[in-house]
Order: structure tokens, then sequence, then C-alpha cells
């Protein structure tokens, strides 16, 4: 099958998931670093809206887990936020590491030539208006000149939010499913948002989906891959990105 209806696809085969997966506090400058240490140059995270409009990192709509904080995330204003201790949780090297807003890691990688998957992860009830946010953050401070974010979400909303925002930016659907019904409603909603790819669960991905996918003119990408026949198998498939916790495990160079 020829590929020439693909679109360009700009960034390496790995990503480090929420920036060093479990070797650091996710979602923070301190797991940033040290996946940069570890020899990577793409970076997945998570964003979401504050209580006053700030976008910042976090996974769970709940800060229980990831900080000494509680409640929902998207009903704190960022002043209270930024004073949460997201580090203690994962060991006492990384405590007191604060959550960063999404524009001090974007200019962090801006300015150690690093790239940037932003999923959109939007407090419930508030999915277009995170994309929209994050679109117009990211068109502020991320030159044209460089190669461009890629947007992610679960969310259709949320992309098509961050589309109408920055149409410029790539995007990509995140998909759990795909069978049947839910696959042919999956590659529509891409289409209809104007997807440059489709982000499955790694197990999700057979020879024949793959090209499906790829005649569709979308690259295939995959979470969370931690072990190394599930990479092989997926590099014998023809997909185009990993994201791994396993910063350690996988070097960002194969």
């Amino acid at each position: 099958m020829s590929n020439t209806n693909l679109p360009h696809w700009p960034y390496p085969r790995w990503i480090a998931h929420r920036g060093a997966g479990r070797l650091a506090p996710e979602n923070t400058l301190a797991a940033f670093r040290l996946g940069a240490a570890h020899g990577y140059r793409m970076f997945e995270c998570d964003a979401k809206l504050s209580a006053d409009g700030v976008v910042f990192l976090m996974h769970d709509t709940l800060l229980d887990r990831t900080t000494n904080g509680s409640g929902s995330s998207g009903e704190q204003p960022w002043g209270a936020l930024a004073q949460l201790d997201a580090g203690s949780w994962h060991s006492r090297a990384y405590a007191g590491e604060p959550l960063p807003t999404l524009q001090a890691v974007a200019r962090w990688c801006l300015a150690s030539h690093l790239q940037l998957n932003v999923e959109i992860k939007p407090t419930p009830g508030q999915e277009e208006q995170t994309g929209h946010a994050v679109g117009i953050l990211m068109n502020s401070i991320w030159p044209r000149s460089r190669v461009q974010p890629l947007f992610t979400s679960f969310q259709p909303a949320s992309l098509q939010g961050a589309k109408d925002a920055a149409p410029h930016i790539p995007r990509g659907l995140l998909v759990d499913q795909f069978a049947d019904e839910t696959g042919d409603q999956a590659l529509q909603t891409a289409s209809q948002l104007g997807c440059s790819a489709l982000v499955l669960n790694h197990a999700l991905w057979t020879a024949e989906l793959v090209a499906r996918v790829h005649s569709a003119g979308l690259r295939c990408s995959s979470y969370t891959v931690n072990d190394e026949w599930a990479a092989q198998r997926l590099i014998d498939l023809g997909t185009d990105g990993i994201i791994t916790d396993r910063v350690d495990l996988f070097s960002p160079a194969a």
C-alpha cells in the first residue's frame, strides 16, 4: 500500500508519557527534565483549565491522587493550585514540586528544542472551552517556524475548540475501542475534525487496522506501551508513534 496520502509526520516515534512515565511525578517540569535526560525529544502531557482560565497540567479531574489538595481541580483558581505540592505523593525527592502551567512547559520545550503532545483533558462540562483555551495559548507562544505541537483528546468537542482557535496545529483523536460501528464513527469523527492521527490503546492495532487507518489518510499512534514485545509488535505493524512510561527501557533513538 502506498502511503503517499499520509500527512507529513514531523514527530519522533517515541513519546514520553506525562514527562517521564512513573520515574518522576507526572505532568511536572521535573518529569520533563528527567525524560529529556533520558534522551527523549517529545513529551505527552495533560492540560486542564483552572476556575479562572489558566491552562495547567494534570491528568485527573480530582486533585487527590497527585497533589496534597482535594476536590475538583477545575473549581480552583490558579492562585490556589499553584500552592499545591504535586511531588510528595511520588517520593521525598520531589517534595514541593509544583503544578506547572502549560505556558511554562511549552516555553521550556521551545528553549530546549523539544516537541510536545498536549492531551486536552477537560474537567467534565468544559470540553470545548478547554480545547479553545489550549489552542489560543499555543497559537500565541509557539512559533510557526517550529515543528508544531500535537493536540490530542478523547473528547471531540475539545479538538473542535482547539481547531477553531488554532487550525494550523495538528490534531489526533484518542480512541479506547475500535470495532465495527465504533471504528467507523471514530474514522468519521477524525475526518470531520481534520485530524492527522488516531491514537489507540496499543492492543487494538492489527495489520488490517493500520492499513485501514493509513488508507484514510491518518497516522497511527499508540498509548501506553511499556513492554518490549508490545513495542516491537507496533514497529513491525508500521505504526507511527509510541507513547511510553518506560523512558528508562526504550531508547528514543531506536
